[in-house]
């Protein structure tokens, strides 16, 4: 049964709009380990609501269309052995954005779920709009730092950042659009925007993942920039780190879908057209000016698609496969590791948080998640639906695959319960691409309107812990590793929680071993609920200077 609502306040975080443009020193309690020294930034919406130059109050509907701002904290160790020293500080992105509701009242481009009047739209369009109306400038679903094509050098001349040298010369925000907005990495202001088409010609396709893919030796980045159209078309590239060249790695035609996120193993993307179809090539999304609405019904009868690349040897599409319908976000890990039945022959492993179908993306309007709503639409069983569940696919063989004239079919290894599931999930980076066996994420489990813990999830044993206080929400979590550790597990866990009874936000740190508080930094306002983050560790952690 879901709680009570009022017994798991959180619409501070989300109606609100506490933003601190200057650094703010928080009130730090407990013991944060000297390795966490560093910057972690935050991303998401902060607050939905602007009042208008005539008198009224604008509005967004979804989680997605809020307006998006950068939160930065930085956690510095100034005397060596000294006390821990965390500041924060935060700012709205989309000035721009702000100026045109506030005039207007309205929005004229294409946002994520915003439903407006189709006949005022359809007609005056063309599909050459779509990105130019996608440059409304709402961008800030992930965060890159040091972004490969994004004008990042390295400077050893360069001055340090409050007093340490972290090693962040640009920071770029992105949605599932092919923009990127660049903006500072200390003040957080907005500096301008660009498109995958300044990295290479031909990705002049509309959607893109907000989650790229970096190669953990190289930083090379990998993507997918799609066409949509009666037939879609799909380029994966990767951009070079070292050269800041892009390399279309595979041009393939593929259903049109909201992709997320995609995987990489060590020789190989994956890209997974899973099912939420875009309908009629793309034009739906200017009939209702929204992604959401031009989303078709789950189709429990299709297949989702997986095509394998191969990113070392300039191979394009080496294998495909298929599997039974699913929706998905976030995607985990993917490794590859020698067949079962014949060790000459290579697979590959995915681990995903999958959904049954696309309800979730529905139940991301705010008149779900604010816990002041008396009767939210997806409530007690039919939120079930709306549940993340960890899974694994084998694609077994690559090599038989390969010569395979019809997609070989995915195997679905284990499919875990919702109740021990997650999402917003990520793991130990030293892992990615290699295989892994934790993973950490928020977890639902009907307590409240939205997320109510963290989790740890053990792939092994398919068993999960967890962090929990009632009434506190908790944003995705980020591991940060121990230099000196070797286990797995070994480091700390950096999650951002609101308070829900005081409307307080507060950095929470957690071992990553047992989810037990470590310390927290406590800040003076709400932090708005988010998507992602990102985080640079201090250097002089990894010089031995800390």
């Amino acid at each position: 049964m879901v709680a009570a609502k009022d017994s798991w306040p959180n619409d501070a975080g989300f109606d609100t709009s506490y933003e601190a443009h200057e650094p703010v020193d928080l009130t730090v309690k407990g013991t944060i380990p000297y390795y966490a020294a560093g910057v972690l930034y935050r991303t998401g919406p902060l607050g939905y609501k602007a009042k208008t130059d005539d008198g009224n109050i604008w509005a967004a509907k979804h989680w997605f269309d809020g307006f998006s701002s950068v939160h930065r904290f930085q956690i510095d160790f100034p005397n060596n052995d000294g006390p821990v020293k965390v500041q924060y500080r935060s700012r709205r992105t989309v000035d721009e954005y702000l100026d045109i509701v506030r005039t207007s009242g309205k929005l004229d481009g294409i946002t994520f779920a915003s439903k407006r009047d189709p006949c005022e739209s359809f007609f005056k369009k063309v599909m050459g709009m779509f990105q130019a109306s996608r440059t409304t400038k709402n961008i800030g679903v992930t965060l890159s730092l040091n972004m490969p094509g994004g004008g990042s050098v390295k400077d050893p001349e360069k001055p340090a950042i409050n007093g340490h040298t972290n090693g962040i010369d640009t920071l770029h925000a992105r949605t599932d659009s092919p923009h990127f907005k660049k903006i500072d990495p200390v003040t957080l202001e907005p500096q301008g925007m660009a498109a995958q088409q300044s990295l290479h010609p031909e990705l002049v396709g509309e959607f893109s993942a907000a989650h790229a893919k970096s190669d953990p030796k190289t930083g090379d980045i990998y993507n997918f920039n799609h066409k949509l159209g009666r037939t879609g078309m799909y380029r994966v590239f990767c951009t070079s780190a070292s050269t800041g060249k892009t390399e279309i790695l595979a041009t393939f035609s593929g259903t049109s879908a909201y992709i997320h996120s995609l995987f990489l193993t060590e020789n190989y993307v994956i890209l997974c057209v899973w099912n939420s179809h875009v309908t009629y090539g793309g034009l739906s999304i200017l009939y209702h000016k929204n992604i959401l609405d031009a989303i078709g019904p789950f189709d429990p009868t299709s297949k989702a698609n997986w095509y394998v690349i191969d990113r070392k040897h300039g191979k394009g599409v080496v294998a495909t496969y298929e599997s039974d319908p699913f929706f998905c976000f976030h995607t985990i890990n993917a490794w590859e590791e020698p067949s079962p039945s014949d060790a000459n022959k290579t697979d590959i492993i995915t681990e995903l948080s999958m959904f049954e179908n696309t309800d979730v993306i529905h139940r991301f309007y705010y008149d779900n998640l604010v816990s002041s709503i008396a009767n939210p639409e997806y409530a007690g069983n039919k939120r079930l639906s709306c549940l993340p569940m960890q899974a694994q696919f084998r694609l077994a063989s690559i090599e038989a695959a390969a010569k395979s004239k019809s997609p070989m079919p995915a195997e679905l290894l284990f499919q875990a319960d919702k109740m021990i599931s997650m999402e917003l999930p990520t793991i130990n980076p030293r892992y990615l691409t290699q295989r892994h066996r934790f993973s950490y994420g928020c977890a639902d489990r009907l307590k409240s309107s939205f997320m109510d813990g963290v989790v740890k999830f053990d792939n092994v044993t398919q068993k999960s812990i967890f962090w929990e206080v009632e009434g506190h929400t908790p944003g995705e979590a980020i591991f940060v590793a121990d230099p000196e550790g070797t286990a797995e597990d070994d480091g700390v866990l950096l999650t951002v929680v609101l308070d829900g009874y005081v409307e307080r936000s507060y950095l929470l740190v957690l071992s990553a071993k047992d989810l037990s508080e470590v310390g927290r930094a406590e800040m003076d306002g709400p932090m708005s609920f988010g998507f992602h983050g990102a985080y640079k560790a201090d250097e002089m952690v990894y010089a031995g200077d800390i």
